[in-house]
């Protein structure tokens, strides 16, 4: 049976003409597109007219992936914001440490070159604690006599002194500070060389310069070290700086308020002085130490002086002891000799009458 279309509808060119047209028309508009590039506004206004469309059928997709990328950001975020926080504290730790190690290596310096300055034995050491008395103002540092440190030493600080050893343990020694009350070093003032003692006091954080006349010349402001006149302190170690000057018209002596210019509390590592004094004899203890000599040689003399006596009297007791056995010795040899002779002579006296007969 022959299928037809109904001859009520116009018949129009076979599917194999239209294939065909297509084709060629596709293929001149590719080759004039590359070529001329006669497609491009074309192209251009058909791309703006469906991108509303475009936008439209992607919504669908750009709402599930919305949701999916907040909720893998929001779990991302909170990852991130703890790692960012924990390497920010590591930061800030690093950044702290690198602080102290700089603040330290510039200490450490200062101190090295204060031992250079000075040209003395230095032990380094590091204070650990303080005392426990609250009274006191001491200090213990990691070094003892083991460290060959001395009872007595200066400790000192890049600054200048914070105190002097008071006891000494085989690993530890115990620092007495400048501060204390009970601390006294002798110091001079570099302007105008006046000499005095300076001491601690009973709140811990100020020094007292005691024996300061009314009429000496003391400025707020003057420097003061030591006077070395102690030998134990070396000359010209930083010691305060004059902080107030009290006068009054009632006491001979100023009172003067100083401030010590080393951060007594604040340092952390210390240099352990071995200052040995090149100070002369003191001439009244070289006198003394004569005399005493002197008369330990008396004493010594007068009791060898009876042990000669009693020597010669014991000589004197033996001398005639042998001379008593020198002279009995003759007699006895006389007393035997006669009766020797007497007992030998009637013997040979009849051997002479039988020789002569």
């Amino acid at each position: 049976m022959e299928y037809s279309p109904p001859p009520l509808f116009k018949q129009g060119p076979s599917a194999l003409a239209r294939l065909i047209f297509f084709v060629v028309l596709s293929l001149a508009l590719l080759v004039s597109d590359a070529r001329f590039k006669t497609l491009e506004v074309v192209r251009g206004v058909l791309g703006a007219g469906l991108y509303p469309l475009q936008r439209a059928a992607l919504v669908p997709r750009d709402l599930f992936m919305g949701a999916a990328d907040l909720a893998v950001t929001s779990a991302s975020l909170r990852q991130d914001n703890a790692k960012l926080h924990a390497r920010n504290l590591q930061l800030s730790q690093q950044a702290n440490e690198a602080a102290s190690l700089a603040a330290e290596n510039a200490h450490l310096r200062s101190l090295l070159q204060l031992s250079q300055r000075i040209g003395a034995q230095t032990t380094p050491a590091e204070i650990q604690y303080d005392t426990r008395d609250p009274f006191t103002q001491k200090v213990v540092i990691g070094g003892g006599s083991q460290q060959g440190v001395q009872n007595g030493s200066p400790v000192l600080s890049e600054d200048g002194v914070i105190g002097q050893v008071t006891r000494v343990f085989p690993m530890q020694s115990e620092v007495t500070l400048v501060t204390d009350k009970d601390q006294a070093v002798p110091v001079e003032i570099v302007r105008t060389g006046l000499r005095s003692v300076i001491y601690g006091t009973a709140k811990g954080d100020l020094l007292d310069l005691r024996f300061v006349p009314i009429s000496a010349d003391v400025q707020v402001g003057d420097e003061l070290v030591t006077s070395g006149l102690d030998g134990i302190y070396p000359q010209g170690l930083p010691v305060a700086k004059v902080l107030r000057i009290d006068k009054q018209a009632d006491t001979a002596f100023a009172r003067v308020i100083c401030v010590p210019l080393a951060a007594v509390r604040g340092a952390r590592e210390v240099l352990v002085l071995h200052y040995v004094a090149q100070v002369p004899p003191n001439p009244v203890e070289a006198a003394e130490a004569a005399s005493a000599a002197a008369a330990a040689d008396a004493k010594d003399a007068k009791k060898k002086k009876p042990t000669k006596a009693a020597d010669k009297k014991a000589d004197d007791k033996s001398k005639p002891a042998a001379a008593k056995p020198a002279a009995n010795a003759p007699a006895n040899a006389a007393a035997k000799a006669p009766a020797n002779t007497a007992a030998k002579a009637p013997a040979a006296a009849p051997a002479k009458p039988q020789g002569g007969h």
